[in-house]
């Protein structure tokens, strides 16, 4: 596949357009992840950017592993995105989940 993507010069689009769905296929699952799990879930996140870093590092296919290398930075950049949304769902922006416990509750217990 990527030789015909190469011939005929549409491996930066391919690249491109894989790079765009990857880090939009992130958003939703930070904001799932956090609604189920919780913080719990920055774990996931490690652990898939360190296999993708890994992956990316072992494979010869350069398009196969430049989309290992940009999904391995999304689940990083995914990390920090897990703290900016327990602060979205702070703020009433995005819903909470009824059944776990949130830092800012326990603070107005004490």
């Amino acid at each position: 596949m990527t030789d015909f993507l190469s011939t005929y010069h549409l491996l930066g689009l391919a690249l491109g357009l894989c790079s765009f769905l990857i880090i939009g296929i992130c958003h939703p699952i930070v904001i799932k992840g956090e609604y189920h799990f919780g913080q719990r879930f920055k774990l996931f996140f490690i652990v898939a950017g360190v296999l993708l870093c890994i992956g990316s590092l072992l494979v010869e296919n350069v398009f196969l592993a430049s989309l290992m290398g940009v999904g391995a930075f999304s689940c990083f950049w995914g990390i920090k995105e897990m703290r900016e949304q327990q602060e979205r769902v702070r703020k009433g922006w995005f819903p909470r989940n009824p059944k776990r416990t949130y830092p800012w509750d326990e603070k107005k217990e004490e």
